[in-house]
């Protein structure tokens, strides 16, 4: 079958183990599904994929694509949840020790077929497209569990999101805009502030930039190059919920404000199945769609990691067959 693979670890140069190629047809195992692919989209993580982090050598080559959309073998339409706990785990299976992403053990979804466990293919709604849906299983379902699940915001109080373009980000924008959230976003050029605010949010401000007032939440996905500007930022008692450290993770510790000024910062990985469910139903209800910012064949799938690696990013990239 057809497939947009990692051949091998290259740390220092991702691309040049980036194959479009043919590989062997997935054989479901008990208990599992194959899912013919309609779209997927690319995350951070497929570039980590590539550089061999997070993954054994012995389970090279790896079919890429954390994320997915496609129809089950009677033709139900779904949507993939790709983080898979281990047999018998009851409860949040974010936190089972031993779960694991499509990537990491499993073949990815940057495929003619992937399987996955029953339990992680979730109806879509015909009011999504495959394009639509296949954004959903890790940059929005993060945003959700941020927002709805760790941060304990209200409708009406300040939101900062810290790097305006990404996936997460702009999910950060869009959920929190249509949760009553006023959101405040960073960006590093106008292009980006604009888009920013195509989305929803209500102010938009350089880097580092000072604000006109302290917020309630920060949503961090950055970490090093704005970790400080997150702290500087919060109200007495308010909360950084932070889910990633794209430019290095090696913040400095604000410690005396962390304590003094009586902040939180809370840790977010991901979601659950439940989460990403109610996540499918709330875009279904309320007409919020992801916003994507290039979508192309899987044949093309190099010129998509490409722009990720320069930050040539307007929302998610998409891959379609």
């Amino acid at each position: 079958m057809f497939a947009v693979y990692a051949a091998e670890p290259s740390p220092d140069d991702p691309l040049a183990a980036l194959v479009v190629g043919e590989r062997p047809d997935p054989e479901p195992a008990d208990g599992w599904v194959p899912v013919t692919v309609r779209a997927a989209s690319l995350n951070m993580h497929d570039v980590w994929t590539l550089r061999g982090v997070g993954i054994k050598a012995d389970q090279f080559p790896m079919n890429l694509g954390c994320d997915g959309a496609g129809t089950l073998p009677d033709g139900s339409e779904v949507v993939l949840h790709s983080v898979i706990s281990t047999p018998g785990w009851v409860g949040d299976e974010t936190l089972d020790p031993k779960r694991t992403l499509l990537t990491e053990k499993h073949q990815g979804s940057f495929a003619d077929t992937v399987v996955v466990p029953a339990r992680n293919a979730l109806p879509k709604p015909a009011s999504l497209s495959f394009a639509e849906a296949a954004c959903l299983g890790t940059a929005w379902l993060t945003a959700y569990r941020m927002i709805f699940v760790k941060s304990g915001l209200r409708p009406g109080q300040t939101m900062l999101v810290q790097g305006a373009s990404g996936g997460v980000a702009t999910a950060l924008i869009q959920l929190g805009s249509a949760a009553g959230l006023r959101v405040w976003a960073t960006g590093r050029s106008d292009d980006k502030r604009a888009l920013a605010q195509e989305l929803g949010a209500h102010e938009t401000f350089a880097p580092g930039q000072r604000l006109p007032e302290r917020v309630d939440g920060v949503f961090e996905t950055v970490g090093e190059a704005t970790w400080a500007h997150s702290i500087r930022s919060l109200r007495p008692g308010g909360v950084v919920v932070c889910s990633g450290s794209t430019s290095g993770a090696n913040p400095g510790a604000e410690l005396q404000r962390l304590f003094f000024l009586q902040l939180r910062v809370v840790g977010s990985t991901m979601g659950t199945r439940d989460e990403l469910r109610d996540l499918i139903a709330f875009l279904d209800v309320s007409g919020v769609r992801p916003q994507i910012g290039l979508e192309l064949p899987m044949d093309r799938a190099k010129e998509g990691f490409q722009a990720m690696l320069a930050g040539d990013t307007a929302g998610k990239i998409v891959f379609t067959r």
